[in-house]
């Protein structure tokens, strides 16, 4: 019989530590807090239906089991990657049976995004009335994974990575119930909770490891580094952490911050980025926000783009190193982007206006007899080289689009369209336009 029970010792030691009061919960005092979200539900003994959208081993699941403890909720579990809507049945028929005894349920479902739209509609009138609290955990975006309806129905709380803290703290209860200090020393202890990643259940199935190895002499950061094997960053090239770090690295270079961006992009290409992704997203970047402050730009993108596609990796992933640095330290300006914005839309408003007559080709007899070209001045043969006639429809007044900034190359740029601008307001009064 002994054999049917696992001895408390035997038992994983993230397991052994998981909190057994919310107050034993780190590193998310921003919702336990007293005035916090959940800190108010709970002071207020009603928990609503929520969302815990956070990365992975941070505590969701603990955290759920606790709400239905402190709530007197019965807890529910359900994993959505091996659950259906048979599953879900069973659940919402249990449950509208306890509450007819007046007993109320916390349905736990982990990894809710993993339902498509269909099931998540299932959860409505069971959410509407009462029937179940749900808790609802998940490491994407909800905003993308979760439908609208079911959304609006949920709160949505942010649960953070574990910061150095709240590891450290995780590190000390480890060696406390080992009974023992992990053979680490200072800097290795570092690069074990930055190995982590925020991930509380990975340090501590990591500790449990460590803790195995003989205890002198600690090991240092290339010892650790023997012992265990690297963790791989956090990083899905298909989900949101692919869209937070290109966006960081796009508005690091836009705020000319160069090293920052090296790390961004260094960061993209140790979670596994497809670096023919990242060359894209910097030659956009060159014509986006460079643009004519530096005509280089995108020569320098187009190079860079081309060496990779020569060299592949690691070897051309250089050329996209030296590519931001130079993005990072040239000079910004999105003039030519906000115009084809802005002459897009007008293109758009003014529908399908000719152009004036005096610029239409007359290849025919007719088209002379009714206008086309008359009038037209060649601009080569004025003697500034710029006749000043208006080439925007009749109907539609001259906009000026095109507002280059006062920096690098686009300076210049500037002056030319002023000068032509002088010379045009000055054809037109003195009629010879």
């Amino acid at each position: 019989m002994t054999g049917l029970f696992q001895r408390d010792e035997d038992r994983p030691l993230a397991e052994r530590l998981r909190p057994t009061v919310l107050d034993e919960v780190v590193g998310q005092g921003h919702l336990l807090a007293a005035n916090a979200p959940l800190g108010r539900m709970l002071a207020a003994g009603r928990l609503a239906s929520i969302i815990l959208w956070g990365p992975p081993g941070c505590g969701k699941t603990t955290i759920a089991r606790l709400l239905a403890e402190r709530t007197d909720l019965h807890f529910d579990p359900l994993s959505a990657v091996f659950s259906g809507v048979a599953d879900l049945r069973k659940v919402f028929d249990a449950a509208g049976k306890r509450k007819e005894l007046g007993q109320g349920t916390l349905l736990f479902v982990d990894e809710i995004h993993r339902f498509n739209r269909a099931q998540q509609d299932g959860f409505l009138p069971y959410v509407e009335n009462g029937t179940v609290v749900l808790v609802g955990a998940t490491t994407e975006n909800p905003s993308f994974e979760l439908n609208g309806a079911l959304l609006s129905r949920l709160q949505v709380l942010v649960l953070h990575r574990l910061d150095e803290a709240a590891l450290e703290a995780l590190l000390v209860r480890a060696e406390t119930a080992l009974g023992r200090p992990l053979p680490l020393d200072a800097d290795a202890r570092a690069a074990v909770k930055a190995m982590a990643d925020g991930d509380g259940r990975y340090l501590l199935n990591l500790a449990e490891d460590l803790a195995l190895l003989p205890t002198e002499p600690p090991l240092s950061p290339s010892g650790l580094a023997e012992a265990v094997q690297r963790r791989a960053p956090a990083y899905d090239k298909d989900r949101e952490g692919h869209y937070n770090l290109i966006s960081a690295l796009h508005k690091s270079l836009r705020g000319s911050d160069t090293d920052a961006a090296l790390y961004w992009m260094a960061r993209m290409l140790t979670g596994g980025e497809d670096p023919l992704f990242i060359a894209r997203r910097l030659t956009r970047f060159a014509v986006e926000d460079i643009g004519l402050a530096d005509p280089n730009a995108v020569i320098q993108a187009l190079a860079a783009w081309d060496v990779y596609e020569r060299l592949g990796s690691p070897e051309g992933e250089l050329a996209l190193a030296q590519l931001v640095i130079y993005l990072g330290t040239a000079p910004k300006s999105n003039a030519a982007y906000t115009a084809f914005k802005a002459v897009m839309k007008s293109a758009r408003d003014t529908g399908s206006l000719m152009p004036p007559k005096h610029i239409l080709n007359a290849p025919t007899r007719l088209m002379k007899e009714i206008g086309y070209g008359k009038g037209y001045r060649y601009d080569h043969d004025d003697p500034d080289g710029f006749s000043g006639q208006n080439y925007f429809p009749d109907d539609m007044e001259r906009r000026r689009f095109y507002q280059p900034v006062e920096r690098g190359f686009e300076r210049e740029v500037k002056k030319r369209l002023d000068y032509w601008e002088r010379l045009r307001a000055r054809k037109a009064g003195s009629g010879t336009e």
